[in-house]
């Protein structure tokens, strides 16, 4: 279906619909820094469709082809703030807010802060524990914050880093460059310290910036998806918390194979495959979630 923009908060969001106008809204978000076209997000949004289901994807700021931004309490928190505006502005009522690795977090705090928008909850591949989060920080954070120290906005547009990267951000988008300019190095330096602080690792947070008390505000049914074995990005334990956090949860095994993680990052460096390849294999599985009474 054809791509829209809107400007949210003073930027442009690239969207698009997937399946039926007269469907249940299914919000896809993904992880990282990575478009709603990167690899293996179209698949399962094809497959949602197919199944009744009107699938809005969307490239979050800081990904894809929409336009920087830099606020909020941390890049999730302004990610959730700009989704629930859009979707008042769009005159969406109630979503179900679906989403896989960073894009989890982003529909955790997005339910957390918008709870009147959501009627369902459905997350896997969510990041926790010290590993995950020590490098999190580093691929978002600690090089900004090195770059901009030592070379200022200029050295911040030509950092590299593969997909999401401010370099390539500007590439995608060219009102990005004048856009991070704008906003120049104090700003951004401060901005960076302030998402900095949600991947420290503390004692009283399952998932990088969510107090774990945030987490009774969430009333909605929520279908979680347990990490695989040995996927220390998204680790099992943390699955296992945010299921013991969210009252009358359902926690289920993965549909995909338990090294699904890592056999389809290799395949996506390698050239090969698809980072989010495996994603659609879950799609009957959430279907049948969403369509749960």
């Amino acid at each position: 279906m054809a791509e829209g923009e809107i400007e949210i908060n003073g930027g442009v969001v690239v969207y698009e619909f997937v399946g039926p106008d007269d469907g249940e809204v299914v919000v896809l978000t993904p992880g990282g820094r990575f478009s709603k076209d990167f690899g293996g997000v179209h698949e399962l949004a094809y497959a949602l469709a197919d199944g009744g289901k009107r699938v809005l994807l969307w490239d979050r700021p800081n990904c894809g082809r929409s336009d920087i931004q830099l606020f909020g309490r941390s890049e999730s928190h302004m990610r959730a703030e700009t989704l629930g505006v859009m979707l008042k502005e769009l005159g969406v009522q109630q979503v179900i807010a679906a989403g896989g690795s960073g894009g989890a977090r982003d529909s955790i705090i997005f339910t957390i802060m918008w709870p009147e928008l959501v009627r369902k909850l459905l997350v896997w591949a969510i990041v926790g524990g010290n590993y995950s989060r020590i490098a999190l920080a580093n691929v978002y954070v600690m090089n900004e914050l090195r770059t901009v120290r030592s070379k200022g906005m200029e050295g911040v547009m030509e950092m590299e880093g593969g997909a999401g990267s401010w370099r390539d951000l500007v590439a995608a988008n060219p009102r990005n460059r004048d856009r991070l300019l704008a906003v120049g190095a104090e700003e951004f330096e401060r901005v960076m310290n302030r998402w900095l602080d949600a991947f420290i690792p503390k004692p009283n947070e399952a998932i990088p910036g969510v107090p774990d008390y945030e987490f009774e505000t969430i009333k909605v049914p929520t279908l979680i998806i347990r990490g695989g074995e040995k996927d220390y990005d998204h680790p099992p334990r943390t699955s296992r918390e945010v299921y013991s956090l969210i009252k009358g949860s359902r926690l289920i095994e993965p549909p995909w194979r338990e090294d699904a993680w890592e056999f389809h990052s290799r395949s996506f460096h390698e050239g090969t495959g698809a980072m989010f390849g495996f994603w659609v294999e879950g799609a009957s599985i959430m279907l049948d979630f969403i369509d749960e009474p």
